[in-house]
């Protein structure tokens, strides 16, 4: 999202959006409602009278001085329960790029609320992805301070207990019997107002005591809980008097047995907002309904005195729609634990980790999300363009390699005759063709080339400009040669691929130009090729949109995602490091994987993405 970010050079206009505005040093960024929102606030100063206070239970985190209340505070708060996606990618990149772009913080919070489905994998996965993404949390700009421990909900769960007592003994909140379906279908629907509770009268103080027993382990779960009182006809459920306690006894990551009641996610967000100061607590558009609810509870808190004005405030922006992808975490989790996929971290699933194994890097993503904008209507955004920003940040600094994924023998019959019995001719081709700085690659040619099987037919179809008995090509970097035809097992499968050197047509020679030929083919030398195991990996579903109108997702899987091919790769690929992305010549672009490569020796290369977008063909 920053504008001062590298490779990030997007310039394009999500639909709806504002007309391009120049920022510093002539730098273009697109103009959305939320920087309006933030510019606006700043050349107000409407957060600027606020007091630092030093809030309950998150002194500890501010090792770089006192914050200054002028600046926007955003925050991106996870809850740890699974792996994040391209659809937290986004989130991420709008929160931490919009406050490093206006000089302000973003928080990295957990929202820790449901002990029973957190663990510290989840927490540790999610550090590790707004790190890779390259940004930090709690350090002002300029002074990054990533070793910060996180904000957590559950360092705020003593005030959210305080603030719930206050908010009994003003009338505001009571102790609720009825059974899970009884407050169901008391709450009514669009069309029907909901029924008061026969628990809503009680007393402050009946509440209360009925409150502290939750708290004290008096009663089962889920035989009661705190509700606030607020209208149960407002033509808005979610003001139909919201559960902000329930009893739940369940061992927590963080605060173990401490407590046998937990806040819901609903009250305890408005509160941890506001306890950290936040001024633009930025989220998707499903929340919007909740908003009220939100500002209610802070306005009835600063009403008290438990929280300073002004309170924050809450924005909603369209999530990510990406076709081809789902983002529903339970249903992720049922492609890992039905072993439709290898693990979290497999590279056709769209969480953070599996795109970081196929070789997305955070510069591509952080490109897609200023291109595809903010706005507040949902929208589908074509897969195609993520893999766009991907070849956009690669092709600039990707080192160049050859590779053949479907190997077949070509021999050049009359080499011994030209250059000698074993002998090999060196040829050199660009690690970059951009970058001369980078110097260049050797490659040997010899008698014996690998090439792709596809690069011969017998009887070609028109336009086929590759090798065909007769026809003559140029091995890239090298000479031009001329077919003479094939051999060929018992069963019609070519088993070697025959050809014969034009004399004095290397690369770069004078002689390059003398013949000419329309087609180029890449090779790699049987001499020197290193045998390499290569993922050619492609969208994991079939259709667009695998899971709309309720269908089975599980049946719109793509039986071709994953393709595994024994491949041959020229000798400067043999020195790829894990997680080093080339662009293999002709193919697109490779990366080497960080879990499997040299694993036993093996090299072991996954396909990013294409050259360009073939899906459609």
């Amino acid at each position: 999202m920053s504008t001062n970010a590298p490779n990030n050079p997007s310039t394009s206009q999500p639909a709806g959006g504002a007309p391009d505005t120049t920022g510093e040093a002539g730098e273009h960024k697109v103009s959305n409602f939320l920087r309006q929102i933030i510019e606006k606030d700043l050349a107000q100063g409407t957060y600027a009278s606020r007091r630092w206070g030093g809030s309950p239970g998150n002194a500890t985190h501010h090792a770089n001085g006192q914050p200054d209340p002028a600046k926007i505070r955003t925050r991106f708060p996870p809850e740890p329960n699974g792996y994040l996606h391209v659809g937290h990618a986004k989130s991420i990149c709008i929160n931490f790029g919009l406050a490093e772009e206006y000089g302000g913080v973003c928080h990295l919070r957990f929202d820790d609320t449901n002990p029973e489905k957190e663990d510290t994998e989840y927490v540790n996965s999610i550090i590790d992805a707004v790190k890779w993404l390259g940004f930090s949390w709690n350090g002002e700009p300029g002074q990054p301070n990533t070793d910060a421990l996180p904000y957590q909900a559950s360092d705020y769960f003593d005030f959210m207990y305080e603030a719930a007592l206050y908010l009994i003994g003003a009338g505001l909140a009571y102790v609720d019997e009825q059974t899970p379906e009884q407050i169901r279908v008391n709450r009514g629907d669009f069309n029907t107002p909901g029924t008061d509770s026969p628990f809503r009268a009680r007393t402050p103080a009946e509440n209360l005591t009925r409150f502290q027993e939750m708290r004290d382990g008096q009663h089962e779960d889920g035989s009661m809980v705190l509700r606030a009182k607020i209208d149960m006809a407002s033509p808005n459920i979610n003001l139909r008097d919201p559960a902000i306690y329930r009893i739940r006894r369940a061992t927590h990551h963080n605060t173990g047995d401490k407590w046998c009641i937990y806040p819901m996610y609903t009250y305890a967000h408005p509160i941890e907002d506001a306890l950290e100061q936040i001024t633009h607590s930025l989220c998707t558009l499903e929340f919007e309904d909740q908003r009220p609810f939100y500002d209610w509870l802070l306005e009835r808190l600063c009403e008290g005195g438990l929280l300073q004005s002004p309170p924050p405030r809450q924005y909603e922006f369209a999530r990510l729609n990406l076709t081809y992808v789902i983002t529903s975490k339970r249903k992720l989790a049922q492609l890992v634990y039905d072993h439709k996929v290898s693990g979290w971290d497999d590279p056709r699933m769209p969480t953070i980790v599996g795109l970081r194994r196929r070789g997305y890097t955070p510069e591509s993503l952080k490109l897609f999300a200023e291109r595809i904008g903010v706005t507040k209507s949902d929208s589908w955004i074509d897969y195609s363009t993520l893999e766009g920003c991907l070849r956009e940040d690669l092709d600039p600094k990707a080192p160049r390699g050859m590779a053949v994924l479907d190997p077949v023998k070509l021999v050049i019959t009359n080499w011994d005759s030209i250059h000698g019995a074993g002998t090999l001719d060196e040829c050199h081709a660009p690690v970059h063709p951009h970058h001369p700085v980078l110097g260049k690659r050797t490659l040997q040619f010899g008698k014996e080339l690998w090439i792709e099987r596809t690069d011969y037919e017998e009887t070609p179809p028109k336009g086929f400009f590759r090798l065909f008995p007769g026809n003559k090509v140029r091995m890239k970097y090298g000479h031009i040669i001329e077919c003479t035809g094939a051999v060929k097992d018992p069963e019609g499968n070519v088993t070697e691929v025959h050809a014969i050197l034009i004399p004095d047509t290397k690369s770069g020679t004078p002689g390059a130009d003398s013949v000419k030929v329309k087609g180029v083919i890449t090779w790699v030398g049987v001499s020197e090729g290193v045998s390499a195991e290569v993922r050619l990996y492609d969208r994991l579903f079939s259709e667009e949109m695998p899971d709309a109108g309720g269908k089975d997702f599980i049946e719109a899987l793509n039986p071709n995602s994953l393709q595994i091919v024994n491949a041959y790769v020229e000798p400067s690929l043999a020195r790829a490091r894990a997680d080093e992305k080339f662009q293999f010549e002709r193919h697109g672009y490779f990366v080497a994987d960080r879990v499997d490569h040299r694993t036993g020796g093996r090299l072991v290369f996954n396909r990013v993405t294409g050259l360009k977008d073939s899906w459609g063909k």
